[in-house]
């Protein structure tokens, strides 16, 4: 079953990889829609964005403070839902719509890595909730 879980993590994670890479690679293009949304220091936030991305999947993938990972990209989740996807300022109904999935596809999936967290932290060397880590949970019980 262990294999199995480290399976799991990494499709879990796998989105945030993808999405590290192109925050950082297509920083000029992303910094221009932050702009839109009003994101502070946009280029800035879109690169950390990036980075923070790239280092909490690594961090879940590895094993290495995964809690602490996993926690990060909750974090991340929500307040991108909540600067990007506010579909609750939107007119048309169309545009409405993809904002409201958008927003709930983010917010669910922080409640995934919020999930994760908790069994992370709750993890003892004896019992492997969700399979092995190379490091011990950061927060612990």
């Amino acid at each position: 079953m262990d294999v199995v879980l480290v399976i799991g993590r990494a499709l879990f994670a796998l989105i945030f990889v993808a999405s590290g890479i192109n925050h950082i690679t297509k920083a000029e293009h992303m910094t221009g829609y932050a702009q839109f949304k009003k994101v502070p220091a946009a280029k800035a936030s879109v690169i950390l964005s990036g980075v923070l991305f790239l280092l909490a999947a690594a961090s879940l993938i590895l094993g290495v403070y995964a809690d602490l990972g996993a926690l990060v990209l909750a974090v991340l989740l929500v307040v991108m839902a909540v600067m990007f996807h506010n579909f609750w300022t939107q007119t048309d109904p169309q545009q409405k719509q993809m904002e409201q999935i958008a927003f709930f596809k983010n917010i669910s999936m922080a409640g995934g890595a919020l999930v994760m967290f908790a069994a992370l932290a709750a993890q003892t060397e004896g019992a492997r909730v969700v399979g092995p880590m190379m490091t011990n949970a950061l927060f612990h019980k």
